[in-house]
């Protein structure tokens, strides 16, 4: 299972751990995703998404419906 938010793409970026002797060893930061259900009105059904917890408290400003649209003109969405 891929570790990349379905409405920002937000996915898994590479960096170092970096020691006090200032040795570098390749490290992974994994975006705070979680499974989430989310009821559409205008089309009476519940998704399941894998949302980073950014993408959820943008979805509670704005609302679902919206933050779908801008996802699917992005092209980050295919529901």
């Amino acid at each position: 299972m891929s570790r990349v938010c379905d409405l920002t793409g937000k996915r898994v970026q590479v960096g170092n751990n970096v020691s006090h002797a200032n040795n570098k060893v390749k490290r992974k930061f994994y975006p705070n995703l979680q499974k989430k259900r989310f009821y559409i009105p205008e089309e009476d059904k519940w998704i399941t998404l894998k949302v980073s917890t950014s993408a959820i408290r943008t979805i509670n400003k704005n609302g679902i419906s919206a933050v779908l649209k801008k996802a699917r003109q992005n092209g980050n969405i295919l529901v």
